[in-house]
């Protein structure tokens, strides 16, 4: 699990609290924390002053009250907590697997469970809404998708394709291939050559 660690843990960048305009930066790194202000002001002494920086070990973060007030008073209580656990050796490993075996992980839940997933962080939340988790939940849990909807599905989006063609079943896949077969030629005009308003409206109308 060790690999899973690079050696920037957690960086952080944002504006002081009113009614201060200084920009700060909060690095934190395998052994070290790093804490870089700039002064924002309209002063001509301060126009193109350096940056401040302090740096210190893991453990002398932990005992250092005031760098941790200063971290709380920019960034809020979350984050200085999230700060004090990674300087103790609390790692969250779940957030940093990559993207691709989290993937690989989600695709074993039962759909249903991975609405719940999206709910442990952004991360996740973004994982869970990505057009790659789609397309695999497209792929690999819908018998009826075929290559000739593979076009569709790029154009309209995974997330799209999922839930207008497959959420309920296959009634939705019914209705289309039956407007195909009414009201244009099948072999020379496949599903993909649809347009979205037809795919729509075949949906709604249910030829008969």
């Amino acid at each position: 699990m060790a690999s899973l660690i690079g050696e920037k843990l957690f960086e952080i960048n944002g504006q002081g609290p009113p009614p201060t305009k200084d920009f700060f930066q909060l690095v934190i790194t395998r052994t070290e924390v790093t804490w870089t202000s700039w002064t924002i002001s309209l002063r001509r002494e301060s126009k193109g002053a350096p940056p401040k920086q302090l740096k210190t070990t893991h453990c002398g973060f932990l005992q250092d009250k005031p760098f941790q007030n200063d971290v709380g008073s920019v960034f809020g209580q979350r984050i200085l907590e999230y700060t004090l656990s990674l300087c103790r050796g609390d790692y969250d490993y779940l957030e940093r697997l990559p993207d691709d075996i989290a993937l690989r992980i989600l695709s074993f839940l039962p759909l249903e469970d991975t609405a719940l997933v999206a709910q442990v962080s952004h991360r996740f939340r973004q994982l869970c809404n990505s057009e790659t988790f789609w397309e695999q939940t497209v792929r690999n849990r819908c018998a009826d998708f075929n290559s000739e909807m593979e076009g569709l599905a790029n154009a309209m989006g995974w997330r799209r394709t999922y839930f207008t063609f497959f959420h309920k079943k296959n009634e939705a896949i019914e209705h289309i291939l039956l407007y195909c077969q009414k009201y244009r030629n099948y072999r020379t005009q496949p599903i993909n050559s649809l347009s979205y308003r037809e795919i729509q409206y075949a949906i709604v109308l249910k030829p008969q």
